[in-house]
């Protein structure tokens, strides 16, 4: 979750040092979403690091970049 998509992404691709995001480099954007409270994307965040939320990315967006 952020507010600020292009710098978050310019961070993880450049500027990280350590740990996941430098292991997988280049990130790239596959999918978006909006909501207007904060409270409501970070649910959605949490759902979508669930085992439910990861089958949903395999079958619904992984899908179209095959």
């Amino acid at each position: 979750m952020t507010s600020d998509l292009i710098t978050r992404f310019h961070f993880h691709n450049s500027k990280s040092t350590k740990g996941y995001t430098i292991r997988y480099r280049p990130w790239i954007v596959i999918h978006v979403e909006f909501f207007q409270a904060k409270k409501e994307a970070l649910k959605r965040e949490k759902e979508l690091k669930s085992g439910k939320g990861r089958d949903w990315i395999k079958n619904r967006v992984l899908r179209l970049y095959k």
